[in-house]
């Protein structure tokens, strides 16, 4: 699978990328160097790692092979969301009750600790509070509200029902049968969020290298990292790359795979039309297997995601595709002009739950190489506590990182080349019973 081939593709119409001040540049890595972590990837469960780290008196490295921000984490939604991306009762039945619960408050701790960084680091990421999650149909509007329900009674978190009668108010788009409105969660320009994020670790100390990929990892007591222009040796380890560590540890590729994921932009509109859509502010997500998420901009654009691919193939006239499903939820944008449209790769897991660990200290490994992946296209927040997390355990307390390290994932069925036809019908199936539903 060529990512970079469809990278260089999805890029070149980026809202973010247009509309985020590039700042600083970080120099590639030249000759050799020692550090206690090594970081690979510069994504925002790298960048939170190389923060945390820094910050507790670790000397940090922190190397990324294109620049700060060029993965998923550059490119996504910007919606910054409770919960993981898998159903809670997935966690409830690996982990039990207890876990269960304390996967859920990490990953409202995850929120929290967005907002905390903004306000500590000055980020300027036009964060704005409220998600709406609403339904594409009754049956899937009662199954919404029972859901709201079971994780008030369960997780004592509390949101807003909305029936019917009362979408308007909320939503100006009669494809929905009702809502559920979280404040606590939100949404922000996910690309300025990650460059201050990586500002915030290099005020910290942590040193980053951009166009620095890793070609090779020798494992032991001390790894060694080997680059373009120079090597590295740490104590420590974290492989953030997810779906673009490119090979550097097979054993960790089985279990995810990439999914291109795309979203459209309108050009600017009239800042009272733009306001009326969402009336309510919130980033809005529908409840679907293949699901839509939308938000308006703070330059009163509305930006809207949707459809998914299980190939490195950029899908054709991506802008009409996009406009198209976005006209559907708001016919009255029909005469908008599609000004951005973009994709991405997110890294999935079987389960839909996170993958964190340590590499298997068989062989030549040592227990020192970490690994966070999995997010599953939900992890705007939980990224940034995954960082946390490690740095924790790198430190001696790894209590709340072996939670997420206790849940059990599965590679993907039919081997290398097998595994995305298989993933491209299960899809299919998904898609039928949304349509249907």
């Amino acid at each position: 699978m060529d990512l970079d081939r469809a990278d260089r593709e999805l890029t070149r119409r980026s809202y973010y990328a247009a509309t985020a001040a590039r700042g600083e540049a970080y120099a590639p890595l030249a000759g050799d160097a020692d550090c206690d972590v090594a970081i690979v990837g510069g994504g925002l469960a790298g960048l939170s790692a190389a923060l945390e780290l820094a910050a507790r008196g670790f000397a940090v490295r922190l190397l990324e092979a294109r620049e700060v921000g060029f993965g998923a984490s550059g490119r996504n939604g910007g919606q910054a969301i409770h919960g993981l991306a898998c159903d809670q009762a997935t966690i409830e039945q690996q982990l039990g009750a207890a876990d269960a619960r304390r996967i859920w408050d990490l990953s409202i701790e995850a929120l929290d600790l967005m907002r905390a960084r903004i306000r500590e680091h000055a980020i300027d990421c036009d964060w704005r509070d409220g998600y709406l999650a609403v339904a594409t149909s009754a049956r899937k509007a009662r199954e919404l509200f029972d859901a709201s329900e079971h994780t008030e009674r369960i997780y004592g978190y509390r949101q807003q029902v909305i029936p019917p009668a009362d979408l308007p108010r909320w939503i100006a788009s009669d494809r929905y049968h009702g809502a559920v409105h979280d404040p606590r969660s939100g949404h922000l320009h996910p690309l300025k969020y990650t460059r201050g994020l990586a500002r915030a670790a290099a005020a910290a100390g942590a040193t980053l290298h951009e166009q620095t990929p890793v070609t090779a990892l020798e494992p032991g007591p001390t790894v060694r990292l080997a680059t373009p222009h120079g090597r590295l040796r740490a104590r420590h380890v974290l492989l953030a790359g997810n779906v673009y560590l490119g090979g550097l540890v097979p054993a960790l590729e089985p279990r995810i795979m990439p999914v291109g994921t795309y979203i459209a932009c309108t050009e600017a509109l009239d800042p009272a039309l733009a306001a009326s859509l969402i009336p309510c502010g919130a980033a809005v997500c529908d409840t679907n297997f293949v699901l839509d998420y939308f938000r308006t901009t703070a330059d009163h654009r509305l930006l809207y995601g949707g459809r998914v691919s299980y190939s490195t193939v950029t899908p054709s006239d991506l802008a009409e595709s996009m406009r198209r499903r976005l006209v559907q939820t708001f016919p009255q944008l029909r005469a908008a002009a599609i000004e951005y449209a973009w994709g991405g790769f997110v890294d999935i897991s079987m389960n839909r739950a996170p993958d964190f660990g340590r590499l298997e200290p068989a062989g030549a490994y040592a227990p020192n190489v970490y690994y966070l992946q999995g997010f599953s296209g939900h992890g705007l927040a939980l990224t940034g506590l995954a960082g946390k997390l490690v740095a924790e355990a790198i430190a001696g307390d790894a209590g709340r990182f072996d939670v997420f390290a206790r849940l059990r994932h599965r590679p993907f069925p039919g081997g290398r080349l097998l595994r995305m036809p298989a993933l491209v019908l299960g899809m299919a199936w998904y898609r039928m019973r949304d349509l249907v539903a």
